[in-house]
């Protein structure tokens, strides 16, 4: 996998090429901040050599505010097949919810210590490259944290919302009953359920799933 990285710590950056090397993956750029992320993707895609996946950190150079979550909003926009796995210091809610609605696959929001769980990081940024969603199981806790009182969420119950959080982190049916000790049968119930009570009727070409995650994680 071809892999470029972006975070103004050079410990960790350089640490994180290490790791992605010893792995066996490319890193054809490893930056400080946010421009000079999109001139790397940029300057692949002239020699049509675009990543699999950008790593970013959120809070970078000049002002540390959300220079990563623009310049991943932005490769998103002009790349859309270049997965983006972001890193955090803490939940921020509001770029999560930014992020993950701004596509339907290829996206990945990690707190940085999990980061130092090396086998999980490296799965989540195998799932983002493989297209699909990885998602930090405290940022899921933490957006599922807010009210309730006009939320759709509140018609689902304990077990259904449990099994919309582990779809959210990126899990498919089967590592779902393993999770949560059900059958897939049983998981399969569930996430009907779950289309059902949140209004999401088949319809060709939309992804229920990807739509149930959005609403969970912006309503």
């Amino acid at each position: 996998m071809r892999v470029i990285l972006a975070d103004d710590s050079t410990l960790l950056r350089e640490g994180l090429v290490r790791l992605l090397l010893e792995e066996g993956h490319e890193v054809p750029a490893a930056v400080g901040d946010g421009d000079a992320l999109v001139a790397a993707v940029r300057d692949a895609a002239a020699a049509d050599a675009l990543p699999d996946v950008v790593v970013v950190d959120v809070r970078m150079p000049p002002t540390h505010t959300d220079e990563g979550l623009r310049a991943a909003l932005t490769i998103r926009a002009n790349w859309p097949t270049v997965g983006v796995l972001v890193l955090s210091q803490y939940v921020e809610k509001s770029y999560a919810g930014e992020l993950i609605t701004s596509a339907e696959q290829r996206i990945g929001y990690l707190l940085k210590d999990r980061v130092m769980r090396v086998e999980e990081f490296l799965e989540a940024l195998d799932r983002v490259g493989q297209g699909g969603v990885a998602l930090d199981p405290e940022v899921v806790r933490q957006l599922l944290s807010r009210t309730t009182h006009t939320d759709p969420l509140a018609k689902l119950t304990a077990r259904e919302r449990e099994v919309l959080a582990k779809m959210a982190e990126g899990h498919n049916n089967a590592r779902l009953a393993e999770q949560l000790h059900i059958s897939p049968s049983a998981v399969e119930k569930h996430v009907n359920s779950i289309f059902d009570k949140l209004a999401l009727y088949a319809d060709g070409g939309v992804n229920r799933r990807v739509l149930a995650v959005v609403t969970y994680l912006t309503t």
